[in-house]
């Protein structure tokens, strides 16, 4: 836009004296389009009067609401009156664009009756078709025949866009975007080039639209080019609608994960965990490439994330969590002290299932023989995994395959404890058959295993550990679910530790077991065991109960309401409000008192169920802090379980790109993949991919209706 010297030294000043002391008449139609789009002032005056009604002396101020009822009213703060801005600019009763309006006691009235004047309706007709298509123009038979041409040609070209999109999706959601020879006649073109000419085979109007040599001239959609374009427009539809969620969010939880791809780059991704309608959900937001590796420079990629979806509202964050990554997790100098600096109520969560691991490190670390076992179990799948001969042998004998334990997941490290038991006999007796091999190697080998199948201390910790490792793999699994709560997870503990202690009690019975009848157990194994069992539960208290979002979970046990009618649990109660200071405790401590009392809460098994019944009985506003509780309990995360399908994900990318992909595109194609489902349930998906498709560049083909 071009404005003379005088309106652009002014432009920006909207003021009420400016505007009277220029004809705004005369301006240009660009100049008279800018101050429309800047709008009127709207400053919170300082008028007050007072005066006497029926003997009662009354005082009364200006309030900034009159400026929302009365959508012309503009406001002067240097003669601290109101104005008609419709009249400001095209000219009217001097009362509403001279001298201004002060008395608040027959301000409605005045206002009334300015509304009923013809010259204040033109003036307001004026205004709002100000830089809008001129009417006559719109009645002409001509120009309507004009724009009805335009728009069908605008609907074919969104229909085309529609069915490319579609494509799009297609192998985004299966990451199958390759590169091939891309030309007409190549008899391997790529893969999304294939799935639009199988398309065509059921679409005449894109078969004539790819067809169609002057169409295709200014826009084909088939180039590497469009696809990007797309797939950006996909990715910016996904993130407006995750902003959207966070919006209606209460609270907001971040986990995060970094790793370096196949040229080395360190790659951080995002996911975002809140709660919409009463469930738990994890978003996947974006892979991003901090400029180095330490906590600093993932710290402030996170920030800027964060300013850009709760910029307004620091207290919405209430958790992080970093899957255990010492540059990210560390607790002076990592990126989640750095972020607890600006978002006070950030609590940081390690992932319960890397808990459990170092738990079990821990426990299975302390005793020599222990130690032994695990060494001599991983030796049994190493033997057989280094053969397929061997493996497929063994899976013929015993309809199993030994899996190889793995040095941080002891989940693996359970499934090679639960098939070395469960197939003992097998393996021994094909290892009977593998000792008389021709391979001298071969034969040592398969005779070192039949020992330490044949040793009473193996024999002991394989039977004991295959009474541990199946209550380990359940809850191992719990802590991996998608769906798992503060609530849930003190649970689950609960039942491990009485388990583990059940274990401990019968230790003697596993020896017996072992040892056999004629057989010595060398030293006392059954107190081994059981400083194994005490140190697991140990650990688990250490670890997990002294954590005050776990004490704020105690509070909302179903279990233990009957106990908590009878004793409050107050301490916990002063935990949870210390965590989280958002939350009023007295009118919490109330809730409480009457929850635990009604039967009717005690058939919700989660916290999810125990919201939807608050909701379904329209009880949010009474219950409204323990529905605050609630939310922050099913916000926090337990796992970083998402972050890694994310990470699995951008393997299979760039698997499929030859890691050809810059960083955006990457980030598009795991955005349709991982949340596939979330975008089936955006209304209009394509249409809004075509708006942001549409006005992103200029285009040379039509996308925008008149």
């Amino acid at each position: 836009m071009k404005y003379n010297n005088f309106v652009l030294s002014k432009i920006m000043d909207t003021k009420v004296k400016y505007l009277q002391s220029i004809n705004f008449t005369r301006l240009t139609l660009n100049e008279k389009i800018e101050f429309k789009r800047r709008g009127r002032p709207t400053p919170n005056l300082n008028i007050q009067q007072s005066g006497t009604s029926r003997s009662k002396v009354y005082s009364r101020q200006f309030n900034v609401y009159v400026y929302e009822k009365c959508d012309w009213l503009c406001g002067c703060d240097e003669s601290n009156a109101l104005f008609c801005y419709p009249c400001l600019l095209y000219g009217g009763d001097s009362t509403w664009t001279e001298i201004g309006v002060t008395d608040l006691n027959h301000l409605q009235q005045r206002i009334r009756k300015h509304e009923q004047c013809a010259q204040h309706m033109n003036n307001m007709i004026d205004l709002t078709l100000l830089g809008k298509v001129n009417i006559a123009a719109q009645i002409d038979t001509a120009n309507k025949l004009s724009v009805a041409e335009y728009n069908e040609r605008v609907r074919k070209n969104r229909d085309v866009l529609s069915k490319i999109t579609d494509c799009v999706k297609f192998f985004g959601k299966f990451q199958l975007l390759r590169r091939h020879d891309e030309t007409t006649s190549s008899k391997n073109p790529e893969i999304f080039r294939g799935l639009l000419d199988f398309a065509c085979e059921m679409d005449s109007s894109l078969k004539a639209h790819l067809n169609d040599v002057s169409t295709a001239a200014v826009f084909k959609g088939t180039s590497t080019t469009i696809q990007n374009e797309l797939l950006e427009s996909m990715f910016n539809t996904c993130q407006e609608r995750i902003r959207e969620e966070v919006n209606n969010a209460k609270y907001l939880a971040v986990m995060c994960e970094e790793n370096t791809d196949i040229d080395g780059k360190l790659q951080l991704v995002i996911v975002l965990r809140y709660e919409v309608q009463g469930k738990p959900v994890e978003r996947f937001w974006g892979f991003f490439n901090p400029v180095d590796q330490t906590a600093e420079a993932s710290a402030s990629v996170l920030l800027n994330e964060l300013r850009t979806l709760i910029g307004n509202s620091p207290e919405k964050l209430i958790a992080q969590t970093y899957d255990g990554a010492p540059a990210l997790s560390g607790v002076n100098r990592g990126a989640q002290a750095r972020i607890k600096e600006m978002y006070n109520n950030a609590h940081f969560i390690h992932c319960y299932a890397h808990q459990l691991n170092h738990i079990l490190e821990q426990a299975t670390s302390q005793n020599k023989s222990v130690r032994i076992f695990f060494n001599s179990l991983s030796g049994i799948p190493a033997f057989f995994s280094r053969s397929p001969q061997r493996m497929a042998a063994l899976e013929n004998v015993a309809s199993h395959i030994i899996p190889n334990p793995s040095a941080t997941h002891w989940n693996f490290k359970s499934r090679t404890v639960n098939a070395v038991h469960e197939m003992k006999a097998a393996i021994y007796e094909y290892c009977n058959t593998l000792e008389a091999s021709n391979s001298r190697d071969i034969g040592c080998a398969a005779a070192r295993i039949k020992i330490t199948l044949n040793d009473p201390e193996f024999e002991f910790w394989l039977e004991f550990f295959s009474k541990v490792m199946p209550h380990i793999d359940v809850l191992f699994s719990q802590f991996q679910s998608r769906n798992i709560d503060a609530v849930k997870a003190n649970v689950s503990l609960n039942v491990f530790n009485s388990t583990i202690q059940k274990i401990r009690d019968e230790s003697d019975a596993v020896k017996e077991v072992a040892s056999g009848p004629k057989r010595n157990c060398s030293g006392d194994k059954s107190a081994a065991a059981k400083e194994v069992c005490d140190v697991i539960m140990k650990q688990c208290k250490e670890r997990f109960s002294f954590v005050n979002h776990l004490a704020a979970s105690r509070l909302l046990l179903v279990s233990n309401f009957p106990k908590y009618a009878r004793i409050f649990p107050s301490n916990e109660l002063e935990q949870a409000v210390k965590a989280y200071p958002m939350l009023e405790q007295k009118k919490l401590r109330t809730e409480l008192r009457v929850l635990y009392t009604r039967e009717y809460f005690c058939n919700s098994e989660s916290l999810v169920d125990l919201l939807e019944i608050i909701n379904e009985s329209c009880l949010q506003s009474t219950l409204s802090e323990t529905v605050k509780l609630i939310k922050i309990m099913i916000t926090t995360p337990m796992i970083t379980d998402e972050v890694e399908r994310c990470f699995s994900t951008l393997k299979r990318i760039q698997t499929f790109l030859r890691n050809t992909a810059v960083d955006d595109r990457l980030s598009a194609l795991a955005m349709i993949s991982i949340e596939n489902k979330m975008i089936t349930e955006i209304k209009d998906f394509n249409e809004k991919v075509a708006n942001h498709f549409a006005t992103s560049k200029c285009r040379h083909i039509e996308f925008i209706f008149k």
